[in-house]
């Protein structure tokens, strides 16, 4: 792997939010640029988080350099492909903090990796935030440099577990995920989950997200009894054959779970478009539609501003929102600490109060590196994608 560094772009949209939070210059960047290291799983089976994530985190930086970079200072990305593998991702971090002096970190995108990669990024005391799922990534005594810019596992598996008992009326449940240490962590996490609500988890496993044919699998499910199937992975192929096979064996049950269920990619892999419904995802309130058909105001702007420059018919705003978020929120701690010295970084983090976002508000402080808040969080249909966004589930508000 190679490094690259490249700037990248935020649009109309965001050269306003800079300009109006002082973080824009007119002058041009001088001195040292301000290092970015940005650890993505940019090819692999869990690859379609991070081409979203890439696409937003492109866009913010141009943005920013193009309105004069941040205290005189252009902002540069170090970026490696993990390629979905937590040893490729370990050597990436090591090298970014040993060798290409970054100044911050964002990701991992995937929590298998973030479980290697976090104690790494934390012994080197490197300011990190990152997208991941696993509780065990947050913890301010162990790793107070790390910072969760998404929802923990425990928050998702609560919103998924109560719409498919509480609103889906349902008792019996499958848990799949895939072989990843996220996939094997979380299907014991939303298992539990399940049964705190008095509901039955009659099978759980996990499936190689390579692996070709699912009918055994299902076959498994059904002849246990389950009424749903809840599912985490981020594998387009591995969910779209979970579709196809749902058809194949004429097996009307819903799908619930992860927001990757609703990718634009996996609308692409499933064999025919009716096998996209009855799957109802996570999903988050800023990139939900209203009964207007519209988003929130500064979100709709966004979108509008970048139509046509940035793809969000085949991935999702969420992950490109985050991307965007992710780098303003470096730059603004880099602004407001005045400089890139990461206690001064990481200190600007800890006070941070309902940062307006484009994908959530973020609060973090001493005590709570988990900087999303549950209002933020709804249940969406999977096949209702549109720029990206998604119709609230039915039966959800």
């Amino acid at each position: 792997m190679t490094i690259t560094r490249r700037g990248l772009a935020l649009g109309g949209v965001g050269l306003a939010a800079a300009a109006g939070s002082g973080l824009a210059r007119p002058a041009l960047a001088q001195g040292e640029p301000i290092r970015i290291g940005w650890l993505a799983a940019l090819t692999g089976p869990s690859s379609a988080p991070a081409i979203g994530f890439d696409r937003g985190v492109h866009h913010a930086v141009d943005a920013l350099n193009a309105a004069g970079g941040v205290r005189g200072r252009r902002l540069e990305l170090v970026v490696r492909d993990t390629q979905g593998d937590p040893t490729k991702a370990v050597n990436a971090a090591q090298e970014m903090i040993s060798r290409a002096r970054v100044h911050a970190i964002w990701g991992p995108t995937n929590s298998g990796e973030s479980l290697a990669v976090t104690p790494i990024i934390a012994r080197a005391r490197m300011p990190n935030v990152h997208p991941c799922f696993v509780d065990t990534l947050i913890d301010p005594a162990r790793y107070p440099n790390a910072f969760r810019m998404a929802p923990s596992n425990s928050q998702i598996d609560d919103a998924v577990s109560k719409y498919g008992v509480d609103i889906l009326k349902l008792k019996r449940f499958a848990v799949i995920g895939d072989t990843t240490g996220y996939g094997t962590t979380t299907v014991n996490s939303s298992s539990a989950s399940f049964q705190r609500r008095n509901a039955e988890v009659v099978y759980r496993g996990t499936i190689d997200a390579t692996q070709p044919d699912l009918t055994p699998d299902m076959l498994r499910m059904r002849n246990a009894g389950a009424e749903s199937i809840a599912i985490w992975t981020v594998s387009p192929g591995l969910i779209s054959r979970i579709m196809n096979t749902r058809a194949n064996m004429g097996w009307d049950v819903p799908l619930i779970g992860h927001p990757a269920m609703g990718s634009g990619e996996v609308g692409q892999l499933i064999a025919k478009p009716e096998n996209w419904q009855k799957t109802y995802i996570l999903g988050f309130r800023n990139c939900s539609y209203g009964e207007d058909g519209k988003l929130p105001q500064h979100v709709q702007a966004f979108v509008d501003s970048v139509r046509g420059k940035i793809n969000l018919e085949d991935t999702t705003l969420w992950w490109v929102a985050a991307g965007v978020d992710a780098i303003n929120i470096i730059a603004k701690a880099v602004q407001e600490s005045g400089g890139t010295d990461p206690a001064g970084i990481i200190a600007y983090w800890n006070g941070v109060r309902a940062y307006p976002g484009l994908y959530a508000s973020y609060t973090w402080s001493p005590q709570n590196h988990n900087g999303l808040p549950e209002s933020d969080l709804v249940m969406s249909e999977a096949n209702s994608l549109r720029q990206g966004a998604y119709k609230l589930a039915p039966g959800y508000t």
